[in-house]
């Protein structure tokens, strides 16, 4: 008998989750063969991964969004994506001034330059915000800010950034900074939106600036972590009216995020005067950035960074570039998943080249038969992709999807130098994409995310220069690489392309 209940109520789950997942077969065929092959994990991962009942939080987009046009030197691939693209943006075409950053110690440079710079507001979101070197030094300096007068409001999602120490958090409270976390792991509110992330990378300073792309606050992306060594990543500094768009992003971020406490209180201010519930707060002696301990820390860091190969820092000569902008906000709340759609409109306008460097690539069908048309029209496709096998399931369930592009006519390249973290598409020279999200179904539809869309045939060329400056340090991936894979091997990537709607 309790075979048999079991296995009806095992039926009956299963029957939910067909008719629940109708709209997405192929996702609802992953969740029921999953649950098959093991029941009680599956019934889990259904549970705390599936879409949950509420996501308190607002639609950035407008199906009434009306842009600027671009100016008629650009061309009709160009002038296709901006047109289909102005009802998924913020506020539609902007015209900005954009530096392409290509590492983590130009990014950081150009960042601590800006912060100590800022006069009025800072506002961080990060989905990784480490108590390493690099971020202790950015703590020192929002603390330094706040002190000065200065609005600061941090984000970090609580899952990537849930080890950062509640004593930096009580610190920079205490000095006036206002702390939020989006999805905090809080039992057992945290049950139903654990599966979801705010991935976004964000700064925003004085309504004048701001930075995003793929570089959190870490060590690693100094190349500072000996375990992963070099670091390869794209960052931007947008200047001028797009960066209100982020603005935006992070302002309705920030509703949806939760309050952080103290120990022992609140931080709040009333009629603009700070206020501390904790009973010690004015006997804290919070150093500052001229103290003779962070003063050694800053000199360590400076040393670090001193021993990397001249190669890993990348020429400082690049400079603001006039462009137009498009900024899209992936959303866990917009039934259209905004970001794929992007990638979709982007690739299968192409006319001539199409690069893509990402780290994780688990498209779904219409994306890798986009690609493939691409090719068939005449379009040459470059893909570049870490060599290094990501932990998990996502390097081998990447692997199962070269073996058709490389038959279509993909070049697909493996990059070998170290840690390939950058998000870019370049498109026919003059379009290009730099952004948070990845080529997965976790990007597309589950994270937070914000990419960047910019026309700009310098911006483009920046890109690209960068681009065949990684592939030197790539290998060319062939059909026969495949081929030379153990049949254990294949079995390990054919189950992991199995959870790739769940990734």
């Amino acid at each position: 008998m309790i075979a048999i209940g079991l296995y009806v109520l095992n039926t009956l789950f299963m029957l939910i989750v067909a008719v629940r997942e109708a709209r997405r077969p192929a996702l609802a065929l992953n969740y029921l063969t999953v649950r098959l092959v093991l029941p009680v994990i599956g019934s889990v991962l259904y549970l705390i991964s599936s879409r949950p009942k509420r996501i308190r939080g607002e639609r950035l987009t407008s199906p009434n969004n009306e842009s600027d046009t671009l100016p008629d030197s650009f061309s009709r691939t160009a002038f296709v994506i901006a047109h289909g693209l102005r009802h998924f943006t913020v506020s539609g075409l902007q015209n900005s001034q954009v530096q392409v950053l290509t590492n983590g110690t130009e990014t950081y440079d150009k960042l601590i330059e800006c912060l100590k710079n800022a006069q009025r507001t800072i506002g961080l979101e990060y989905y990784i915000f480490r108590n390493d070197r690099i971020g202790s030094r950015i703590t020192e300096l929002l603390i330094e800010r706040a002190k000065a007068g200065v609005q600061v409001r941090l984000i970090r999602d609580g899952w990537a950034s849930r080890r950062f120490p509640r004593s930096q958090i009580n610190r920079m409270m205490d000095a006036g900074i206002e702390c939020r976390t989006i999805f905090p792991l809080r039992f057992p509110r945290f049950m139903s939106t654990l599966n979801y992330r705010d991935h976004c990378k964000i700064v925003v300073i004085d309504g004048e600036e701001a930075f995003t792309g793929g570089i959190n606050v870490g060590d690693e992306y100094l190349g500072l972590d000996p375990k992963i060594g070099f670091w390869r990543d794209t960052h931007l500094q947008i200047v001028g009216k797009a960066q209100a768009d982020l603005q935006v992003i992070f302002d309705a971020h920030w509703k949806i995020a939760s309050p952080e406490r103290t120990s022992t209180g609140i931080l709040h201010k009333e009629n603009g005067n700070l206020l501390d519930t904790t009973s010690d707060a004015t006997s804290k002696k919070i150093p500052t950035l001229d103290s003779p301990a962070l003063s050694g820390l800053l000199a360590e860091l400076g040393s670090e960074l001193g021993t990397m190969d001249a190669s890993d820092r990348a020429p400082r000569k690049q400079v603001l570039r006039e462009a137009y902008v498009q900024t899209l906000e992936g959303n866990p709340l917009i039934p259209t998943p905004v970001i794929r759609q992007a990638y979709f409109s982007c690739i299968t306008q192409a006319d001539k080249t199409i690069d893509i460097t990402t780290p994780y690539f688990v498209p779904d069908a219409d994306i890798i038969i986009a690609i493939k048309m691409a090719v068939a029209r005449g379009v040459r496709v470059r893909l570049l992709v870490p060599h290094r096998v990501i932990p998990g399931v996502v390097g081998p369930a990447s692997r199962t999807y070269y073996g058709e592009l490389l038959e279509a006519g993909v070049y697909i390249y493996l990059y070998d130098k170290g840690m390939l973290h950058a998000k870019v598409m370049v498109i026919d020279g003059e379009v290009a994409e730099v952004g948070a999200a990845n080529y997965d179904m976790r990007s597309f539809r589950l994270d937070y995310e914000v990419c960047e869309f910019i026309y700009s045939v310098d911006v483009a060329r920046d890109l690209t220069i960068q681009f065949e400056r990684d592939l030197t340090d790539s290998i060319p991936l062939r059909i026969e690489d495949l081929q030379k894979r153990s049949v254990p091997q294949r079995i390990l990537d054919q189950g992991a392309r199995l959870l790739a709607p769940l990734l």
